[in-house]
């Protein structure tokens, strides 16, 4: 145990660790292409200097094979965007998880359907995730003040922070994190890459920092209405601006666990405010056996 996060360990039979607890903060943008190679450099430099240089040292090749870069990270993302990549995957470690990872998804704004239905749909999507043990060696306030820089920096239509599972290979254990996702609500399960699919200008759920901004934040009524209607102790809206805010359940994150009875009303009583506006991750996964999905992105709704 973490803080309020629980210790989670999923080993391979290689020996790897294959699902973990760990830190991840996410936007979502829905701007003009041309802004994002930039914007997104700008974000990546701002994670590396949190993090160290030198610390994400793997991405995957024209063929998905791992490689170690034999040069920078930022020098080899501008490498990548200059032959046109959309997408960008930096880790630091390949056998297994590692601790730091930086994901961005690019999509195309202007096409009037994807191959999951409709344009509006999609947004950019970053993402960055950390080890839970920053919170014993630095506490919350880098990871807090670093999620905020980005808010500051990143045009978003939403975005959050907060404690996560991550797992090297997702689709082999989602069964498992679902399953984990309802004892420990608070824990998101990371799913960056379809999510750029699938969340457009909705919310993607409940965590403990939410960035909301439009066109969510003017249907709901603006910061104050927000304000208004979130009573539960511990919770705080901040405006980021005229037309963004951050809603914070409680000073440090909490997993909760509803094996202890711990189902974190304050997310309960978020998750019914901003129910008109949260989606589902389903439409990313047509074939797949989706009712665990369901049961866990409804955790607090029902």
């Amino acid at each position: 145990m973490i803080g309020n996060l629980p210790s989670i360990r999923v080993i391979a039979r290689t020996g790897f660790v294959c699902l973990k607890e760990g830190l991840s903060i996410c936007f979502y943008v829905r701007h003009s292409h041309e802004d994002m190679a930039s914007v997104m450099l700008q974000a990546l430099e701002l994670y590396l200097k949190a993090i160290g240089r030198q610390a994400l040292t793997y991405s995957p090749d024209d063929e998905g094979y791992w490689q170690r870069l034999d040069v920078p990270a930022m020098e080899y993302t501008q490498k990548q965007l200059q032959r046109g990549y959309t997408h960008v995957l930096l880790k630091d470690s390949i056998g297994d998880i590692g601790d730091y990872q930086f994901q961005y998804q690019d999509v195309d704004l202007e096409s009037p359907v994807n191959i999951y239905g409709p344009s509006e749909r999609l947004a950019y999507a970053f993402s960055f995730r950390f080890p839970a043990s920053r919170l014993q060696s630095q506490g919350i306030g880098p990871f807090r003040d670093l999620a905020l820089a980005l808010a500051k920096l990143l045009p978003f239509s939403s975005g959050h922070a907060g404690p996560s599972f991550h797992a090297w290979a997702m689709e082999d254990l989602t069964q498992q994190m679902f399953q984990l996702g309802l004892r420990y609500p608070g824990m998101d399960i990371p799913d960056e890459h379809n999510n750029a699919y699938t969340v457009g200008d909705q919310l993607d759920g409940v965590h403990w920092m939410n960035f909301i901004g439009q066109p969510v934040l003017g249907a709901v009524g603006g910061t104050e209405a927000l304000r208004a209607r979130l009573t539960h102790p511990g919770t705080s809206v901040e405006s980021l601006g005229e037309d963004r805010a951050l809603i914070t359940l409680g000073a440090e994150p909490d997993a909760g666990d509803t094996a202890e009875g711990r189902g974190l009303p304050a997310y309960r009583e978020l998750a019914r405010v901003l129910e008109p506006w949260l989606t589902s991750r389903e439409a990313a996964r047509p074939y797949r056996e989706n009712e665990a999905l369901l049961r866990w992105e409804r955790r607090f709704l029902e």
